[in-house]
Order: C-alpha cells, then sequence, then structure tokens
C-alpha cells in the first residue's frame, strides 16, 4: 500500500477518534442543560426521565457506533469462511473454547442465524462447537461487553464476559455430547460436505475503514430503534418507578425472580444496545444484577424470532433441548451474580 496512502488513514482514525472522545464528554453537561431550559420541575418524575432520555440516547447511540465501527475494522480478519475454516475439523472441547471465543469477534445477527448453520455444517463443524458459536456471538458479542464496561465498569463486564463464555462453551459441549445430529432436518443432514479454504487478504488499511463505516451503516442503521425504545422504556423506569421499588420483584431475596426473568425475557426480541438501557433504569431502581443479567442474556441469547428462524435446520426437539439448556445456565449465572455480587 502506498506509504502517503497509509500515513493519511491513520491520521483519519486519531482525528476521528479524537472527536468522538470530545463529543463524548459533552453528553452529560449538554442533556443537563437542555431540560434545564424547559418548564419542568427540577428532581421531578418528567425531569428526571427525560434528562435519562436525552443523556443515554446519544451516548448508547455513541457507543455503539465507536465500537461497531472499531469491530468492523476487526472483523475484516475474521470473515464467515475463516471463522468455519478454523473451525472446520475441531474436536469437542477445544472446538467449543475456540467457537465461543470467536463468536465474540464474529459479526452474528438472527437474520443469518440459518446460513451461517448451514456453512458450518457443510465444513464438517461438529454440531456442539456450531451451538457454542451460536449461544456466544449474539450474547457475549463485543456491543454488549463495550456498553456494560462504559455503564458498570470492567468488574461487571469481565464477570458477564467469562459466564457468557461458560455458558456458551458448555451448552455447546453438552448438545455434542447428546449426539442429536438425527435432529437435524433432512435436508440439512444430507447436505454434501465442503473444504472450508480461506483465501488471501489483500485488503488494506483504508479498505478496512470502509468495512468499518459499512458495519456502522449496517448494524446501527438496523438496531437504532430498538435502542430508542429501550432507553424510552429505561427512562419511563428511573423518571416514574419509587427507588428501591423493584427489590422487592427482582430482588435478592426472591428466589423466583431469575426463572421468572428467563421466562419472560425469552419471547421478547431486542439486542444488547436496546435492553442495556432497560438494566441500567431496572438497576437503579433496586434490581439485583443476577436477576437482571438473566434477563438481558435470556432476551438476546433466546429470542423468539432466532428460534423461529431455527426451526428452518432444527426440529422442534433439538430446538427444545437447546433452549432448555442454555436457559438453565443462564438461570445459574443469574444466582451466581446474585450471590457474589
Amino acid at each position: 500500500m502506498n506509504y502517503s496512502i497509509k500515513n493519511q488513514a491513520y491520521t483519519f482514525i486519531f482525528i476521528a477518534a479524537m472527536l468522538w472522545f470530545g463529543l463524548y464528554q459533552t453528553l452529560e453537561p449538554l442533556s443537563h442543560f437542555l431540560v434545564s431550559a424547559l418548564p419542568l420541575e427540577p428532581g421531578g418524575h418528567a425531569y428526571d426521565a427525560l434528562q435519562f432520555f436525552l443523556y443515554d440516547t446519544p451516548k448508547v447511540l455513541l457507543l455503539l457506533t465507536g465500537v461497531v465501527m472499531v469491530m468492523g475494522m476487526v472483523n475484516s480478519y475474521f470473515t464467515a469462511e475463516r471463522t468455519r475454516a478454523l473451525l472446520a475439523g475441531r474436536h469437542e472441547g477445544v472446538g467449543n473454547i475456540m467457537a465461543a471465543l470467536l463468536g465474540i469477534v464474529t459479526p452474528f445477527c438472527s437474520c443469518s442465524a440459518v446460513p451461517l448453520f448451514i456453512g458450518f455444517v457443510q465444513a464438517g463443524v461438529p454440531l456442539g462447537v456450531t451451538f457454542s458459536f451460536l449461544i456466544s456471538a449474539p450474547m457475549v458479542n463485543e456491543i454488549a461487553l463495550t456498553l456494560l464496561f462504559a455503564l458498570f465498569g470492567w468488574k461487571i463486564a469481565a464477570l458477564y464476559l467469562v459466564l457468557g463464555l461458560t455458558i456458551a462453551i458448555v451448552s455447546g459441549y453438552i448438545i455434542g455430547r447428546l449426539k442429536m445430529e438425527a435432529h437435524l432436518e433432512d435436508w440439512v443432514r444430507n447436505m454434501a460436505h465442503v473444504q472450508a479454504t480461506v483465501g488471501a487478504d489483500e485488503l488494506t488499511l483504508p479498505d478496512r475503514i470502509q468495512a468499518g463505516f459499512a458495519s456502522v451503516r449496517e448494524i446501527v442503521g438496523k438496531v437504532w430503534p430498538y435502542v430508542l425504545a429501550g432507553i424510552a422504556i429505561g427512562a419511563g423506569i428511573h423518571g416514574y418507578v419509587p427507588v428501591n421499588y423493584m427489590a422487592g420483584l427482582m430482588g435478592k431475596e426472591a428466589w423466583w425472580s431469575v426463572p421468572v426473568s428467563v421466562l419472560i425475557g425469552v419471547p421478547l426480541y431486542s439486542n444488547a444496545a436496546g435492553i442495556i438501557p432497560i438494566v441500567e433504569a431496572l438497576l437503579a431502581k433496586g434490581a439485583s444484577l443476577g436477576t437482571v443479567l438473566a434477563f438481558m442474556m435470556s432476551v438476546i441469547a433466546l429470542s423468539l424470532p432466532e428460534m423461529v428462524i431455527l426451526r428452518k435446520v432444527l426440529k422442534p426437539r433439538l430446538i427444545a433441548t437447546f433452549i432448555g439448556i442454555v436457559s438453565v445456565g443462564i438461570m445459574l449465572v443469574g444466582y451466581v451474580f446474585n450471590a457474589v455480587v
């Protein structure tokens, strides 16, 4: 690559990062300024709800844009073809660990579940290893980890990372041990296997920057309505739900709150960017961390639309097994968080 073009690319990255950081620093004082200019009583329900909305909306969207841009560049090294090639022929155990780790940095959404699953099966990736990837990619992704780190600190983000990966690895391993290949749809089992190969990587730094912009257009363009809806719900909880009200419903003492939160979360559909503002508001009102994160994990990892999409390639018994094993893992995570945090 031309040396001058490479320097220009690095200069662009530096300037963009400085502008992003400067804009991020202005968000909180700007939200207070805007709300104080309105005829609302400081400290009132409407004041607190609006301030939460005006602060969290640009904050989450700015964080989302930044992390999607960076990970779009990183993901240019981890295409679906490269991921399949890395996992093809891996045995269970090591393969489950690799698949879960690759899920963190590999672009994935519910709409790509079927083609991704078919590609893995064709490449000879074991069923349990495939499920470790399908669990990890939407649940323990870079967006969830970055937003958790920005809103709650590195300890919570690290705990979520470790426990989320554990769910993906263990659940995939158990599914693999159950030998449920017979519960794939017949047309999937009868597909001819293909050799997973990776072509030469000829992308330059400007190409990767363009890949980052493409990811921002695609991902942020799709999820921003969920972000606004999540923040609006969070703002309502923040402004109008009394302090500590949620402790009785979602607190540590309510042992039943973890399984109930999972049951409520499964039929819902959102993503990490849309659900985390709700998590933030629930925690501020007294909900326990384990219960709230169990709710978040169930929404992201076991969404009803994804199950409907996977029904094209999985028979009902395998889908039920998948939901059951992951649900138990999520509930265990909820109880562990409630016990240690």
